[in-house]
């Protein structure tokens, strides 16, 4: 199953998330919260088992990298998925809070 996976992100007041709808029924998501001082709290992240091991939560976080770096805001990492991903990727320091 090789399709592109899209991903968007969805913004509300306090809250958003980073989406991949993936099939009917499907979604991998990550989930921040804003903080007052435009830093962004990324505390969850989630693929469906059936399409775990494709890449698809680096997908995620690559584009939260991609938008601190346009919108120039910094990421607070909780979510242990995306600490290492900060652990993996040194070039990414500047963007944590």
């Amino acid at each position: 199953m090789s399709q592109e996976h899209n991903v968007t992100r969805e913004d509300g007041p306090t809250r958003g998330r980073y989406v991949i709808h993936l099939a009917p029924g499907y979604e991998a998501e990550m989930t921040f919260t804003k903080q007052q001082d435009g830093t962004i709290v990324i505390d969850h992240t989630g693929v469906p088992r059936e399409y775990e091991g494709r890449g698809i939560a680096a997908k995620l976080v690559h584009k939260a990298i991609e938008d601190a770096r346009e919108q120039g805001f910094k990421i607070t990492p909780v979510c242990s998925y995306v600490v290492a991903q900060f652990r993996r990727h040194p070039e990414w320091r500047d963007l944590q809070a």
